[in-house]
């Protein structure tokens, strides 16, 4: 198959996803201050920047200053609706995220614009200086991600992919359960995430231009349970179409490992499905609850011995994990988290460039590397 040959890190040996502190167990609660209050600014106000928003609001040491979207109006009932210190929308010079980066007390920004934008507003962001927590994927392809790393590195700021699930407790209790052997040995792996979009053309999801389908938007997400269980894959194979705009509506994608081990992902914009991961095991099997990237609980099942199911209550809308990993590494002069380091990301968008090269799949930005 052609597009992915597996790189560093290549860590084939499981649960190598190390416990961030706040999610470790007994751990202090997300929310506790780790060190200096941080200025926050937020990009963009769609659904997932009011839910982080709302998270923020409840760290001892974050303030939330300033807002921005290209909309005025939004961006000030935003910044209304959360406390928000100031709120920047598009002028003629300038968009609404430039008047927030030209802000000096502000010092990291969270990005929720569409993925497409990610590049050049995340660019623009460490150009002015500021720490940056980018929503997922980071990038629409890893030339666009490596050049955001090398940026970082040179400017000594920390950079990180908004991967929320990496830093929940109970995923890392999952790696735990699985990395003690009480299971037996890793023999295959299943996660599947999808719903039924409306097929708007102009909605993020279905336009290319925002690289919208279902491979950038929903399958980091079971390729994170992949990730966590068994590493980076040696080889991936993916099935899947283009409709008529050239977005991916829905696609398999298969993992293979060393010793016979593999995962099946499903990532879908066409279907309803479980959206569960399952890890099967020599000696038992771990199953989560819906939906797999922020779950509920955990079904426990050991060969010869009792079922059981861990349950784990969330705190906020569980964005605190995350945005407790980004105060505490800006705050103790970290560029990369060691739970989501850049090798990860940049191992990640090599991994789906290869996979969108056996789809088909072309963005815009692809053309401008």
């Amino acid at each position: 198959m052609t597009g992915y040959t597996a790189r560093e890190p290549t860590a084939s040996a499981p649960h190598f996803i190390p416990v961030p502190p706040c999610a470790a167990e007994g751990a202090p609660s997300p929310v506790h201050a780790t060190g200096r209050t941080l200025n926050w600014g937020i990009v963009s106000t769609g659904t997932v920047a009011e839910l982080v928003a709302h998270d923020l609001l409840m760290l001892e040491d974050a303030q939330l200053l300033a807002v921005s979207s290209r909309d005025a109006a939004r961006a000030a009932a935003f910044a209304a609706k959360h406390g928000a210190v100031r709120s920047y929308g598009d002028t003629p010079e300038l968009p609404g995220h430039g008047h927030l980066f030209a802000d000096p007390e502000v010092e990291v920004v969270y990005i929720a614009t569409p993925h497409g934008q990610h590049y050049e507003v995340a660019r623009a962001a460490l150009e002015a200086g500021k720490h940056v927590l980018c929503e997922k994927s980071l990038t629409i392809n890893a030339a666009e991600a490596a050049e955001l790393v090398e940026l970082a590195r040179a400017s000594g700021l920390f950079l990180m992919e908004a991967v929320w699930t990496r830093f929940l407790p109970a995923i890392h209790r999952a790696l735990g359960i699985i990395g003690s052997g009480e299971l037996g040995e890793v023999a295959w792996l299943h996660a599947d995430l999808g719903f039924p979009a409306d097929q708007d053309p102009r909605w993020r999801l279905w336009d290319p231009a925002a690289g919208g389908g279902a491979l950038l938007d929903l399958a980091v997400y079971p390729l994170t349970w992949a990730v966590g269980v068994l590493g980076f894959p040696q080889s991936a194979q993916a099935a899947g179409w283009l409709n008529q705009d050239g977005v991916d509506p829905q696609e398999a994608i298969t993992l293979s490992y060393p010793r016979g081990r593999q995962a099946q992902l499903m990532a879908s914009l066409v279907g309803s499905c479980p959206r569960n991961a399952t890890v099967s095991c020599t000696a038992g099997w771990l199953r989560t609850g819906d939906p797999l990237h922020n779950p509920p609980f955990l079904e426990i099942h050991p060969v010869g011995a009792e079922d059981r199911i861990e349950r784990f209550d969330p705190v906020g809308h569980n964005y605190a994990y995350e945005l407790r990993e980004t105060t505490r590494c800006i705050q103790e002069g970290l560029q990369q988290s060691p739970t989501m380091p850049w090798d990860h990301t940049l191992a990640t968008m090599r991994l789906f460039d290869g996979l969108r090269a056996q789809l088909g799949l072309k963005y815009p930005n692809d053309h401008h590397h």
